[in-house]
């Protein structure tokens, strides 16, 4: 027997692709950082804080999705198509970054004086694009859901974790490397979200 095809199958199998896919890239990003451990760890449990707030977000989107509390009604399907353009756009933004930074990219927070600071690829416009194509992916993923209340849970408070770690980050790159990424930085990159911040 046939499955049926349409419109509807297609809105439930593409964001789950999409996720999958998502998962998989966070996999592999883990699997290639796990051996570069130079430098000096600095991760003050910002890791924490990003999953976390993703966490919750995910969860308050969900519960939103399926209570109907924020229902986008007709703009659903526009808002899933987007969403998964938006999944897409961010996955390949983080791998993108992650693969420009090479042996300097890390799950956690690590410096080394050594390390060269990338002015090259996305960090040409922003200073933290791995973080911007998370945040992107999440946002997709609220509003694949078709719900607004799902969309403001999927991108506030992954940037309440996100802005944490920035901080974080920042400041170990300022006193490992010191005067090259302070100068990289005063040369009007933004940090997460360009015009914005």
């Amino acid at each position: 027997m046939a499955v049926p095809v349409g419109p509807d199958s297609a809105a439930r199998i593409a964001p789950l692709v999409t996720a999958a896919a998502f998962a998989l890239s966070e996999i592999t990003i883990r699997i290639r950082s796990s051996g570069h451990r130079d430098g000096v760890r600095a991760d003050r449990c910002s890791i924490v804080a990003v999953i976390g707030t993703i966490a919750v977000g995910v969860l308050g989107a969900s519960w939103c999705a399926t209570t109907g509390v924020g229902a986008a009604g007709a703009a659903r399907i526009p808002m899933l198509v987007a969403g998964v353009v938006a999944m897409w756009t961010g996955i390949v933004l983080r791998q993108w970054a992650v693969h420009t930074l090479g042996p300097d990219f890390t799950v956690v927070v690590r410096a080394s004086e050594q390390q060269v600071v990338a002015d090259r690829g996305p960090y040409r416009w922003v200073r933290h694009p791995a973080y911007l194509g998370l945040l992107v992916t999440v946002a997709g993923v609220g509003l694949a859901f078709g719900n607004w209340l799902s969309l403001l849970a999927l991108t506030v408070l992954p940037i309440v974790g996100l802005v944490i770690r920035i901080r974080v980050e920042e400041r170990a790159l300022l006193d490992i490397i010191g005067e090259p990424y302070l100068a990289y930085a005063a040369a009007h990159r933004w940090r997460l979200l360009p015009g914005l911040w």
